[in-house]
């Protein structure tokens, strides 16, 4: 029954489905969250890859602007959260752990529209299509799709706030897909070669070798480079190691595979302008598995010694996908 969900859902996952309307209140989002200890239903195995799967949730709540999980981003403490909805929304709250240290629920759940550039609360998903998030310091940077654009908000106050600006992409807009665009944004450790700059990663518009563009906005190695693309996979998220490797969370989908997942490592020290990156995989999912879309990446301090990678899924709001956040552990 699994599998045949997961196939449906599949199905479903490139359709274009209608997204609740963009709200002018905070919303507060009572959310059911059902834990899971296993990876691979059936199996009790911890080891996938180069990964040790911690625990995951599969949430749902009766609030219908829950959904549609873009990007995730941890504050410092590795509970509270911020994540963007591609219907245009800010998503806010902080997970709590069971006494076995693994995922337990989801809290202090809210949901507050996007405001634009002129301080107004849009309409057209198109104008707002949210779909990668990073925060450093006094800032939430939010990359768009559609209207391709990084915008910088205030931090604290980004859910009532228009941008303070916008950074130039260095990605000439010709170049990008209408709806695969700017996918991922993160900011780079600030100790590392890169200085602490946001880095922005296309999910599927490639030059015509078909390689994904990229850019670095900032800092001493501002300029463009390239991710090497491997059909049929398409970057939706990223998030920097403590030491300045990049991880690449990537996705694929096909009528006849359904959906699939799998994390790429970038060494830091290959991000400069002008280069062509690749790296190795350290796990890939197939829908024997407890994926669905997934969308969003983050990683924290596990609090053992290890980085802990933390992923969500977009559901499309749909009932036949779910909304999952898992966790591993990276041990290498």
């Amino acid at each position: 029954m699994v599998r045949i969900r997961h196939l449906v859902s599949a199905l479903l996952l490139g359709a274009a489905l209608v997204a609740p309307a963009i709200q002018a209140q905070t919303i507060d989002v009572p959310v059911q969250a059902r834990p899971f200890v296993f990876f691979k239903p059936g199996s009790q195995e911890t080891r996938f890859g180069e990964l040790e799967f911690v625990g995951g949730l599969e949430f749902t709540s009766r609030e219908e602007l829950l959904g549609s999980l873009s990007s995730i981003r941890f504050r410092p403490d590795g509970l509270q959260f911020v994540s963007v909805l591609d219907t245009g929304h800010w998503l806010t709250g902080r997970i709590s752990r069971g006494s076995d240290g693994r995922l337990a629920a989801l809290e202090d759940v809210a949901i507050l529209a996007m405001r634009d550039a002129r301080g107004e609360e849009p309409g057209y998903k198109g104008d707002i299509d949210a779909e990668g998030v990073a925060l450093r310091p006094g800032e939430a940077i939010v990359s768009f799709e559609r209207r391709h654009r990084v915008d910088v908000y205030p931090d604290p106050g980004f859910e009532t706030s228009p941008p303070r600006r916008s950074l130039d992409i260095l990605i000439p807009r010709r170049e990008l897909r209408g709806n695969g665009g700017l996918e991922t944004v993160v900011v780079a450790p600030p100790a590392g070669s890169l200085k602490g700059a946001v880095v922005t990663i296309a999910e599927r518009s490639v030059d015509a070798d078909g390689n994904l563009y990229a850019a670095i906005l900032e800092g001493p190695r501002k300029g463009q480079f390239k991710v090497v693309r491997k059909a049929p996979w398409d970057v939706t998220d990223g998030a920097f190691l403590p030491g300045g490797d990049l991880l690449l969370l990537e996705r694929r989908f096909s009528f006849l595979g359904g959906v699939g997942m799998r994390i790429r490592r970038i060494a830091g020290e290959d991000l400069k302008p002008g280069a062509l990156v690749d790296g190795r995989v350290l796990i890939e999912a197939d829908m024997g598995f407890q994926i669905d879309n997934m969308e969003g990446m983050d990683v924290i301090d596990g609090g053992d010694g290890y980085p802990h990678v933390i992923l969500v899924s977009d559901d499309n709001h749909s009932i036949l996908q779910r909304n999952l956040m898992l966790e591993f552990r990276l041990t290498d």
